[in-house]
């Protein structure tokens, strides 16, 4: 059965302003980051997404982490982070529309943390905020089939991936499939979706900005819940993908290196010959010039081999 939700005129403008600002990354080559600017957001990611679940730590001793410095805080805190960590590292190996991938995904990430990771719930919950009961889930009895209509809407639904991303993440939250770890495994599991057409989503600051406005996230939810249907969760998220396009592209618009150049230009090329012509095509903001030097620096480098002499030349990645 397909979630209940409406197609607003806000949500046909977030969609249609979505749409452009991707265009532009794209056009810009911004999807594919330098390395450093790839660990940079991904740090950001697991920190943002974590805070909201209570974690202590910064993004300073993340990164520590990651260069496996000793840090001092909470075990837990720190067994969060590792696993969060691994699951991100693991992301490109995922399927989003398989349940066994979920729970794969959901056993890295509370690994050491729950009693059954990776297992969907057979016991019945329900969410506490402070002193009163924010949210009873669906019974334990319901769970399995639940999810598996879920994944049948996200895999079968004509509606555009944008929308079926966040109609997920709430009937998800919905759901509350997992003992735990529900909160960071629907905002992962809506960034995976999104990355099948749209790479970009890999990269963007999501979770920092749920972040920000954590309170609205969770109003949110709890509209949703009121009204029985996902259309005040879905205009919010599409806002915050709106937002996070638009951080990308004022804050991160960078002058690449050539050292960025020619790796984006690899991902391009593959293992086909190239002409100097076919270079300047992909970055037309550059000169001719510039380009030579790019080539020749990375032939020096032994990146690419060259072939030929002036205007038969023709290169290709080693």
């Amino acid at each position: 059965m397909k979630p209940p939700y409406q197609i607003t005129s806000e949500i046909l403008m977030l969609i249609a302003s979505i749409s452009e600002k991707i265009g532009e990354i794209n056009a810009s080559l911004l999807y594919k980051r330098a390395t450093e600017l790839r660990k940079k957001n991904r740090i950001k990611t697991i920190q943002s997404s974590l805070e909201i679940e209570g974690n202590t730590l910064t993004e300073e001793q993340i990164t520590a982490l990651l260069e496996n410095k000793r840090v001092l805080a909470p075990q837990k805190d720190i067994l969060e982070v590792k696993n969060a960590i691994k699951v991100y590292d693991y992301l490109n190996q995922l399927n989003p529309y398989r349940i066994q991938d979920l729970e794969k995904a959901h056993s890295i990430l509370m690994n050491g943390l729950i009693e059954v990771p990776g297992k969907l719930r057979t016991k019945n919950v329900g969410i506490v905020k402070g002193s009163k009961i924010e949210h009873i889930a669906p019974g334990g009895a319901m769970v399995k089939g639940l999810i598996k209509d879920l994944f049948d809407y996200l895999k079968k639904d004509d509606d555009l991936l944008l929308i079926k991303s966040c109609v997920f993440h709430y009937e998800f939250e919905f759901i509350h499939p997992f003992i735990d770890g529900n909160g960071r495994m629907g905002r992962l599991w809506q960034t995976l979706i999104l990355m099948q057409q749209y790479p970009v989503f890999e990269f963007l600051p999501i979770e920092s900005l749920i972040k920000q406005q954590q309170n609205v996230y969770y109003n949110k939810l709890s509209e949703s819940d009121k009204k029985g249907n996902s259309t005040p969760f879905l205009e919010f998220m599409l806002r915050i993908i709106l937002d996070a396009l638009e951080e990308v592209l004022q804050s991160q618009n960078i002058t690449l290196r050539t050292e960025d150049r020619i790796y984006l230009f690899k991902d391009k090329a593959g293992p086909i010959r190239f002409s100097r012509k076919d270079y300047l095509q992909h970055f037309k903001n550059i000169s001719a010039p510039t380009a030579s030097r790019d080539l020749r620096w990375a032939v020096e480098q032994g990146i690419i081999n060259k072939f030929g002499e002036q205007r038969l030349t023709e290169y290709q990645f080693l």
